[in-house]
């Protein structure tokens, strides 16, 4: 038996969000799904720009060096 089983199960807190803070992060939602769904139609548009995009990102990541 450990130590976490011998702790009786707690409710976990409400994480309480402001009215004004709780609107801006469904926006930031509403306009992150959109961001999404553009580059998806851009890429469907222009597939070699596409393929090219995500192969510099790729060469991006691979060069850089933690």
């Amino acid at each position: 038996m450990t130590a976490a089983e011998n702790v009786p199960d707690q409710p976990r807190p409400r994480l309480v969000v402001p009215r004004r803070d709780l609107d801006r992060l469904h926006r930031r939602a509403e306009f992150l799904r959109e961001l999404e769904e553009a580059k998806a139609l851009r890429d469907r548009i222009a597939p070699r720009r596409a393929r090219v995009r995500r192969l510099r990102e790729a060469m991006r990541r691979a060069t850089y060096h933690h």
